[in-house]
């Protein structure tokens, strides 16, 4: 995994725009542009695309443990930063909120393909059940078999 793939996972996970990560690497005085930050996150076969570097991850890295955690004099709660992150996100005004999804015993059955629902509504299966009473004897399908592969043993 390179550095830019580190980046772009960080950033999503954090929910984080580029002039907040431009803000956390100026918590350890590391000065970045915003256009210099955008070469990071483009496809890689793009004209303008740039590797991260190793010390932009590690200026990145011990920028968000300060941005998150805060300082020994000033500590922070890193949950209570993280919903301000996800409170600061514009929500889409066309856009209805979605519910969760939940599987309905109906979804369950339908999620194989190969089979058919069953039409007593349930999705599990009662467990096959031995017969224990009569007991056949083992019946041995293949004989025993001597190789021989070429070697003489006296």
């Amino acid at each position: 995994m390179t550095n830019n793939d580190i980046l772009k996972k960080l950033r999503v996970a954090l929910m984080l725009r580029d002039d907040q990560i431009v803000e956390i690497l100026e918590l350890v005085d590391f000065r970045i542009s915003k256009s210099e930050l955008g070469a990071f996150f483009r496809a890689e076969d793009h004209e303008n695309y740039m590797e991260c570097g190793d010390q932009v991850l590690r200026n990145f890295l011990n920028g968000l443990v300060i941005h998150l955690r805060g300082t020994k004099e000033n500590p922070k709660n890193p949950n209570d930063v993280l919903a301000k992150h996800k409170a600061e996100i514009p929500k889409k005004e066309t856009s209805k909120e979605r519910p969760e999804f939940k599987a309905t015993l109906k979804d369950a059955e339908k999620g194989r393909g190969d089979q058919k629902p069953s039409k007593s509504g349930s999705a599990t299966k009662k467990p096959f059940k031995k017969n224990n009473t009569k007991t056949a004897p083992k019946v041995q399908v293949v004989e025993k078999v001597v190789y021989k592969n070429g070697k003489n043993k006296k």
